[in-house]
């Protein structure tokens, strides 16, 4: 296939320099016979100017070659035929010599001037073409939809333009799959030089490769954010040297490529997140939905529970305790859904913290009394610092969070193990430490702990959904705190909370 540069090149060079020189000793010998004629006629003066004419005519259509020679040419042809005595090239009047030095002066200088300005057409035409074939890709890369599309639109506009073969290669350094079969190329690539281009984001060129069939100029895909790939460009054994403005065309080429690359990235991040966002929204949803249908069959079971054991005459002993567990399970599977049903609403955004200003200890005591007996075989040890300041949180969602953590230590540690629970303020927060004496936390991805339906005992025999602590970081995270879990070196696991200080207001002292 012929690129629109070497047709361009075909029609400056359509005559080879003997046809040249051929047409213009032709073109020079007709206008002497043309002005022979007119010699009685005509003054010396215009028949130089037929002779001008006639060079100014060469240089526009063959060049600056023939222009030299018509130059010359003209001068020797007036000589011979026109200039007394004639036929020969001895000049009567030595004023002819500056005539002739005019005459040769003045056509060396138009006929530059006429190919110089041919040429400057011919590049401009030339680069506006390139400018339209630019725009062309550039319009077609914006309307592609995946990266096979980008890599078929590469290929062909570099077989177009400068008759070679292109690769584009990710970041990995593999090829990009191309969407046509028919422009696959068989080049190979030197894996060392493309790496080369793409760490250091500049040109890479290495013309002796050409000849052993491997790719000879690799190009980085430079986009906005960072770089995408490489783009391996192999010529043909017999191809011309490369020129600057064709280098230029092909880093043109590839800074294109690589928004587009870029643009179908980040189209597939934008549209994974929103799959996620309306999965996260629908499950929010069932949760919540499910959570409310429960909620009030687990109360009367509840209650139903309780009731049995009040009834009179009393039940016999074994009747007793199948209410007793009956009660159990019932308050188990209601916390359960009370936990569905709290994650819900913090996911959706509804929930309104209610801050006061109050101390910590009031809030941590309430939780373990909620507990109950729950905590009865783990000692719970509080160690509160007495300049520990007032913060600012909702007093009910913060009791969740202690009980959450609370009876997570409770179920993970060994009967008699201790329950710790620390405080102290650290700059413009306050963090809160609650300890377990148990295995601890598995050691792979501790952050995912925090995400719903996830267990640090994968498969364990102990009851739970995996909510506690997804509902502890969507409280904390939600009075503008971070939560975070740990080992202890000694054994045990630690989940770590901090609160902002903020600015608690100030107490008057009541007068005595």
């Amino acid at each position: 296939m012929k690129s629109e540069d070497s047709l361009a090149h075909q029609s400056a060079e359509r005559f080879t320099t003997w046809q040249s020189v051929l047409l213009t000793i032709l073109a020079c010998s007709a206008t002497t016979l043309l002005a022979t004629p007119l010699l009685g006629t005509l003054d010396l003066a215009n028949i130089v100017m037929l002779f001008l004419l006639t060079v100014l005519l060469l240089s526009v259509t063959l060049g600056r070659v023939a222009a030299v020679l018509a130059a010359v040419l003209s001068v020797l042809l007036f000589d011979i035929f026109f200039v007394p005595p004639r036929f020969s090239l001895a000049v009567s009047n030595l004023q002819y010599l500056v005539t002739f030095a005019v005459m040769l002066i003045t056509a060396l200088i138009t006929g530059q001037l006429a190919a110089g300005l041919k040429q400057k057409a011919k590049e401009a035409q030339i680069r506006e073409q390139r400018t339209q074939a630019l725009y062309e890709v550039a319009r077609q890369l914006a309307g592609s939809l995946a990266e096979e599309q980008v890599v078929a639109i590469a290929q062909q506009f570099v077989a177009r333009q400068l008759n070679a073969e292109v690769r584009i290669l990710d970041t990995d350094g593999h090829p990009m799959a191309s969407g046509d079969v028919a422009l696959n190329s068989a080049f190979r690539v030197e894996a060392h030089l493309a790496k080369v281009a793409q760490e250091s984001g500049s040109t890479v060129r290495h013309d002796e490769l050409g000849a052993d069939g491997y790719a000879s100029l690799y190009l980085p895909l430079k986009a906005s954010m960072r770089i995408r790939g490489v783009l391996a460009v192999a010529f043909a054994a017999d191809a011309p040297e490369l020129q600057p403005e064709n280098q230029a065309l092909l880093e043109a080429l590839a800074s294109l490529a690589a928004i587009a690359i870029e643009r179908l990235h980040y189209v597939d991040v934008a549209h994974t997140t929103q799959l996620d966002m309306v999965s996260e929204r629908l499950r929010s949803s069932i949760l919540s939905a499910l959570s409310h249908d429960l909620r009030t069959p687990l109360t009367a079971l509840v209650g139903l529970a309780d009731s049995l054991s009040l009834i009179k005459p009393a039940l016999s002993a074994p009747a007793l305790e199948t209410a007793q567990a009956m009660h159990e399970q019932a308050s188990r599977l209601a916390g359960l859904v009370g936990n569905l049903l709290d994650m819900a609403r913090l996911n959706a955004g509804n929930v309104t913290l209610r801050r006061e200003w109050q101390p910590l200890e009031e809030v941590i005591g309430s939780s373990i009394k909620l507990l109950g007996g729950a905590l009865s075989a783990h000692p719970v040890r509080v160690a509160l610092p007495a300049d520990l300041p007032l913060l600012a949180f909702d007093a009910v969602l913060l009791e969740r969070v202690f009980c959450n953590l609370l009876e997570n230590a409770a179920k993970y540690s060994p009967d008699g193990a201790n329950v710790e629970i620390g405080a102290q303020a650290l700059g413009d927060f306050v963090q809160v430490r609650v300890c377990d004496h148990g295995a601890g936390f598995p050691t792979k991805n501790q952050e995912a702990l925090f995400n719903m339906f996830v267990r640090g005992e994968v498969g364990s025999s102990k009851p739970g959904t995996g909510l506690g602590l997804a509902i502890c970081r969507a409280i904390v995270e939600a009075h503008g705190g971070q939560i975070s879990a740990e080992n202890c070196p000694e054994g045990g696991a630690c989940v770590c909370f901090a609160l902002p200080r903020g600015e608690p207001p100030i107490l008057e002292e009541e007068a005595a």
